[in-house]
């Protein structure tokens, strides 16, 4: 039996073509309109939460809920926020410093009203700059206080450090940086009333 060649019964696998349809792959402009418009939001949501972590650090050292404090040693309990942390500084080139600087009230009232404004100035959306610049202050003391960079503690003992630069400190002042930069405040935030202010407009350092 002989076998014949029929072309036209043997088409092959082919791609369907994109010009017989009318379908056109999404351009770049599409992609980047897209982008552009839901980074508000991503921004909004990103600002409200890492405002939480701050207004609920305050929360929880003032009132002791029994997470980072224990019920019944919050702040208004005559428990001192920053005693046991930099109390328990054990590495570093401030060791010593931190140490004096454990449970006095100067250090006690800077730090809680520091996690309360940052805190408060994220979820509303206003004084973003101010925020960042003293986050990231806040936040590079803790980063000396844990000092990642040490492999041992002062006792000789591991300092268990996972990485020696970058840690949660580092990522936290960059997110206050990039959300003052990006004026994150104006959306699901008082942002442009706040701008609107003439006290504010004066001083765009309050923005």
């Amino acid at each position: 039996m002989a076998v014949h060649d029929h072309p036209h019964r043997h088409q092959g696998f082919r791609l369907p073509s994109l010009r017989k349809t009318g379908t056109a792959p999404a351009s770049a402009d599409t992609t980047t309109a897209v982008a552009t418009a839901t980074s508000p939001y991503v921004l909004a949501v990103l600002r409200i939460l890492t405002g939480f972590v701050f207004l609920w650090a305050f929360l929880d050292k003032t009132f002791g809920f029994g997470y980072a404090t224990p019920s019944g040693k919050g702040w208004i309990d005559g428990g001192s926020p920053t005693k046991g942390f930099l109390g328990g500084v054990a590495a570093g080139p401030m060791e010593s410093t931190f140490h004096d600087w454990a449970g006095a009230g100067w250090a006690d009232w800077l730090f809680m009203l520091g996690l309360l404004g940052i805190g408060l100035a994220l979820i509303a959306g206003i004084g973003l700059r101010l925020a960042a610049v003293a986050g990231t202050a806040m936040m590079a003391l803790m980063w000396i206080a844990e000092w990642p960079p040490a492999k041992h503690l002062s006792d000789g003992s591991p300092s268990m450090s996972t990485n020696p630069f970058t840690d949660y400190h580092v990522v936290y002042a960059i997110v206050l940086i990039a959300l003052a930069a990006a004026g994150a405040g104006a959306t699901w935030g008082l942002g442009r009333a706040w701008a609107r202010l003439p006290f504010v407009s004066r001083n765009r350092w309050l923005m």
